[in-house]
């Protein structure tokens, strides 16, 4: 069976299951997405390795399993998710060291967290593409962080001092220490948004 290459396309909250999310896979080249419904946990952690700017004050689960692969010079070369049952998919990592492959049973949120972390592709099969993909266009409804926050009180008092345009250096910094409060209570939610809002304002 022949791989199709995957990437993330965004993480949005789930509406069918409470305090889970949806994280929407897309393939390469096709309009197929692939929507796999994940903890928060798992959510939070594939958001911060692909946002750069946010960087937490102590390694996630997955930031020390990268730390610790890199120190043994462990690759992980490829994430694969090879089953669909039930509604839950089953995926594998592809690791390799020094010359060995060996293939280790994971669970396909992990997968994702270490694939971004590694950089490393993430393929499915067309079997479950076929069973699971949905032709859906989601640019405007998906995206990383989206979503609504009880801290949302917090940037309406920011943005009540915001007028319209470019905000003033001294609101900016108001926001960056905002920002850098969240990250570093590890509110990664609120601090996507933070983020989010001063990219708007600048």
């Amino acid at each position: 069976m022949s791989l199709i290459q995957l990437t993330i396309k965004g993480i949005s909250y789930s509406q069918t299951q409470s305090g889970a999310y949806a994280l929407v896979l897309s393939e390469m080249e096709g309009d197929r997405t692939l929507p796999i419904i994940i903890g928060a946990f798992e959510a939070q952690s594939i958001a911060i390795a692909l946002e750069k700017e946010i960087k937490p004050p102590r390694p996630l689960t997955h930031d020390l399993f990268k730390t610790f692969a890199d120190r043994y010079l462990i690759e992980v070369k490829q994430v694969i998710i090879h089953k669909l049952v039930d509604g839950v998919f089953f995926s594998s990592l592809i690791c390799g060291r020094d010359g060995v492959e060996e293939v280790i049973d994971t669970r396909t949120s992990d997968a994702i967290a270490l694939a971004v972390r590694f950089e490393a592709p993430i393929y499915t099969y067309e079997t479950i593409l076929d069973k699971a993909g949905v032709y859906l266009k989601i640019e405007e409804e998906l995206s990383i962080g989206e979503g609504e926050f009880e801290e949302d009180t917090i940037l309406s008092e920011i943005e009540s001092n915001v007028s319209e345009g470019k905000a003033s250096k001294k609101e900016l910094k108001e926001l960056h220490k905002k920002l850098d409060s969240a990250v570093a209570d590890e509110n990664y939610e609120l601090a996507a948004k933070i983020r989010d809002e001063i990219k708007k304002r600048s």
